[in-house]
């Protein structure tokens, strides 16, 4: 039987377990990762990450979904992994590191936020009711009434299980109770088949969206269940956009050793 030690960090409730996976000392099976995720049986999280050594950077980000399986980047885990370096003491104030949509940078604010650098977005697709776009993971935005009476997971489902997206999987995002000054936001959420408190390639994703027609403006709240999220980015034209930065609190929350079975 293995010990395993892991801490636990939470960003606007999105939590997730951290393993210093430096020594390379672990193979977790995709059954091994959701037990652990499980929030009955299990330590309970949205996903499971490992802080590995890379060349060049200060880390290493591979993330997990908690169904186990290895998926694309996480917004809010990205902040979270950066305060748990710290924590490891391997950064201090800026970060550099690797994730699977390529490198990113991070800084921690004086107010105990962490702000991180996104992948640059290009192709923003505006259908009849809805917009697609990429910001690390493949998100769905539409804008909807009632928004806190929604079944996300219900609606959510049958969006992400629809024909056009059933195979590679969407995250799907609604919006209600907008302004030019913030955004109120709900995100199923693939791989966890079911709303979370927060999603920051959601919200980023909500944020272009909807300030590709507000040239003025550089940077939004958005209010998620799980608390608020800053967005800001530089707006190219043509659906383009770089210097995009994702802003909030990332907290510890507890940690401990989990038994894993030969």
């Amino acid at each position: 039987m293995t010990n395993i030690p892991f801490y636990k960090y939470q960003g606007t409730g999105n939590d997730f377990i951290l393993i210093d996976h430096r020594q390379a000392f672990l193979q977790l099976s995709t059954q091994e990762i959701h037990a652990m995720c499980d929030r009955h049986f299990g330590i309970g999280a949205d996903g499971l990450m490992l802080l590995e050594e890379a060349e060049g950077v200060d880390f290493k980000m591979v993330y997990f979904n908690s169904d186990g399986r290895e998926s694309s980047m996480c917004g809010n885990g990205g902040r979270c992994i950066t305060a748990f370096a710290k924590h490891l003491g391997l950064i201090q104030s800026k970060a550099q590191f690797l994730a699977i949509d390529g490198l990113h940078q991070a800084r921690v604010l004086d107010r105990g936020e962490i702000t991180l650098h996104m992948t640059d977005v290009a192709g923003l697709i505006e259908h009849e009711t809805y917009f697609e776009l990429n910001t690390g993971s493949p998100h769905y935005v539409a804008y909807v009434e009632h928004l806190s009476e929604m079944d996300m997971k219900k609606e959510g489902a049958l969006i992400r299980y629809s024909p056009k997206f059933k195979e590679e999987g969407i995250n799907v995002n609604f919006i209600d109770q907008f302004s030019d000054e913030y955004l109120n936001v709900r995100t199923y959420e693939r791989g966890v088949e079911d709303e979370t408190l927060s999603c920051g390639t959601g919200v980023t994703a909500c944020a272009l969206v909807h300030l590709k027609d507000l040239p003025g403006i550089q940077s939004i709240q958005i209010k998620t269940p799980g608390g608020i999220l800053n967005v800001s980015r530089n707006n190219q034209g043509h659906g383009t956009y770089d210097d995009i930065w994702l802003t909030g609190p990332a907290e510890f929350v507890f940690e401990g050793v989990w038994k894993l079975r030969n």
